[in-house]
């Protein structure tokens, strides 16, 4: 016998899809379904973000962590095959390029559950990241395509997927950001707190596996930060500190201002009060066009192209890093001037609402519009 099908299930695993999905999740309310992969499990970096975004309890926990990337896949995709066949949901959604992303895609196709696939589209072309394969792989699964950007969806019809199954919605981080940015009073505790003072500091984070596991790409990236003519503060997540103490390079560390990862509140008040940011996030590319503040991207490629040359730059691990950041700093006022001008190419702030709509009519939950779904 069947079971009924009932709700949308939303699947993450990540603390950048907990912020992209919160406001999804609110708009769906009772109909949300939240199944947490647990890919991001340690508690200062997932379980208080969890709290701040103030997120629904999950409907189940995985905990997948730890794992390879084959294994945390291979688990995740078997727990939620086992939940879909008893209570399919009526549509899963799930978000950007993670192996929670891949997780629930391939459990939804399993299951004939209509998928829908929040920021598709995205190509950085480096078959060398495995988030790239993820997203190619999910796109070509999925029932509704829901892009970013204009850029986004080229991309799609460049792979021959049909117009019929892409939406141009904008991205969520742009509500994201402004939902979550905290009062000014917030604000200014935080700075105070780091004895910061606004535009007088640069804002860095560095995290990705081309840049961390690789000892000479650490030291210079550290190095070059240390060399910047400002104070810099650095929310050190977990993994890099882990390959800093491993590789020795703690004393790189002593220049800068090393703090505990931030909850998204706490972080985008730092970002939106820097003078400058320095990263090899994904989702930090995208939110400096709201918070209107110039980026250097430090990777080897992009798949968010649409920043490059306005909000952000980008470069590899070397001594462009600081010379870059420091000739930012000696034109400070001129930089923020023009980027405060210069909207988004993210969109309006409402994809959040356009893509529960969406959602909604395939799941067969609501005929009304929501509002600022169009």
């Amino acid at each position: 016998m069947n079971a009924r099908r009932r709700g949308v299930g939303i699947v993450l695993g990540t603390r950048p899809e907990m912020v992209k999905l919160a406001e999804v999740a609110r708009l769906l309310g009772d109909d949300a379904r939240i199944f947490h992969t647990g890919q991001h499990d340690d508690d200062a970096m997932s379980r208080e973000m969890w709290r701040a975004l103030a997120m629904p309890e999950p409907d189940k926990v995985l905990n997948v962590g730890g794992r390879s990337r084959a294994r945390q896949v291979a688990d995740a995709t078997s727990q939620l095959d086992e939940i879909f066949a008893v209570a399919p949901p009526a549509a899963v959604i799930v978000q950007g390029d993670s192996n929670a992303t891949l997780a629930g895609a391939l459990a939804a196709n399993a299951r004939h559950i209509p998928l829908v696939h929040v920021e598709a589209g995205l190509r950085s072309f480096d078959r060398t990241m495995p988030e790239e394969h993820n997203r190619v792989m999910v796109d070509h699964i999925a029932d509704v395509l829901c892009a970013p950007s204009q850029v986004n969806r080229e991309n799609l019809r460049a792979e021959n997927i049909s117009d019929r199954r892409i939406e141009v919605t904008g991205n969520t981080v742009v509500e994201a950001v402004r939902s979550q940015m905290p009062s000014a009073w917030s604000t200014l505790a935080c700075l105070d707190a780091l004895g910061a003072r606004t535009g007088d500091y640069v804002l860095a984070t560095i995290h990705r596996p081309e840049n961390t596991d690789d000892v000479r790409a650490l030291a210079m990236i550290l190095g070059q930060l240390g060399a910047v003519d400002a104070q810099v503060i650095l929310p050190l997540h977990p993994r890099t500190m882990a390959r800093v103490q491993g590789y020795g390079l703690g004393h790189l560390l002593e220049p800068l201002t090393v703090i505990e990862p931030l909850a998204p509140p706490q972080f985008l008040a730092l970002a939106a009060h820097s003078a400058a940011l320095v990263s090899d996030s994904g989702g930090l590319q995208e939110e400096c066009s709201v918070l209107k503040r110039p980026l250097l991207v430090v990777r080897r490629s992009t798949e968010r192209p649409e920043v490059i040359g306005t909000f952000a730059e980008r470069t590899t691990p070397g001594p462009e890093i600081s010379q870059i950041v420091n000739e930012w700093l000696a034109n400070l006022a001129h930089i923020h001037h023009r980027l405060a001008s210069m909207p988004s190419p993210y969109g309006d702030g409402r994809a959040s609402a356009r893509i529960v709509q969406i959602v909604l009519e395939i799941a067969d939950l609501q005929s009304d519009p929501l509002p600022n779904a169009t």
